[in-house]
């Protein structure tokens, strides 16, 4: 499903040149369940952006699918954003004046999806997260928990094959968190690809894979371990 060779990416600040990926190797199967962690600088937050076909990389190859994710339009990423991913942020990026149906349905706007059937799909989403009830509310009117759900319901309404979560849990209490994962452990029990970044040691070792960064690098790739204390971190 995803297949990294050798990533690169650099970032030229005035006169400096700051290596950020210095060549990353991985392979994520489909149906993979797995978390990036590690340090403010690493590079976990570029990584997901080059995954998500949000931002190019320098050297190498990433293919998405079997596809090479190289030199593309605007148009053509957005395309294969559109189809193959989902993204889920710690800040929820719900537009404040829709409601929580509205918020879900946005991506099927852009797909040229009817009205009818955008809503009508909409609350089907966010009944699996639990919020059905919740669909004419609006942002503001919800928990951060709540905003949460309705954000990973929007993520999951085009059905795509791979959802990339940025600290998704990271303004969340504990209890909140853990409900947060159990819906990305359904929809990964679904078949779908969840990829995490987080600093939380007890969010990763809910995934069934941790990829560990450190200074550009691949430092450890495999199962985690059982939760230690967490730790201050971040990105």
């Amino acid at each position: 499903m995803i297949q990294l060779k050798n990533i690169r990416k650099a970032y030229q600040t005035g006169y400096n040149r700051l290596e950020v990926l210095k060549g990353i190797d991985l392979h994520l199967k489909e149906g993979a369940f797995a978390s990036i962690m590690g340090s403010s600088g690493s590079g976990k937050s570029t990584l997901l952006n080059i995954l998500g076909i949000l931002d190019e990389y320098d050297e190498g190859e990433y293919r998405l699918d079997g596809k090479l994710i190289q030199g593309l339009s605007q148009t053509e990423a957005a395309q294969y954003r559109n189809r193959f991913i989902g993204f889920v942020f710690q800040s929820f990026n719900l537009l404040p004046f829709k409601t929580a149906a509205e918020n879900v349905a946005l991506p099927l706007y852009y797909q040229k999806v009817d009205r009818n059937e955008r809503h009508k799909r909409a609350v089907e989403y966010l009944d699996m997260v639990g919020l059905a009830d919740w669909s004419d509310h609006l942002p503001t009117q919800l928990s951060g928990g709540q905003q949460q759900r309705v954000a990973i319901a929007r993520a999951l309404i085009t059905q795509p094959k791979v959802i990339l979560a940025d600290e998704p849990t990271g303004a969340l209490d504990s209890k909140t968190s853990y409900e947060v994962m159990e819906i990305f452990k359904k929809v990964n029990n679904d078949g779908m690809t969840v990829l995490i970044v987080t600093h939380e040691n007890d969010i990763a070792a809910m995934t069934r894979q941790v990829i560990r960064l450190r200074d550009g690098l691949i430092e450890s790739n495999g199962s985690p371990v059982a939760a230690t204390p967490n730790t201050p971190g971040h990105d």
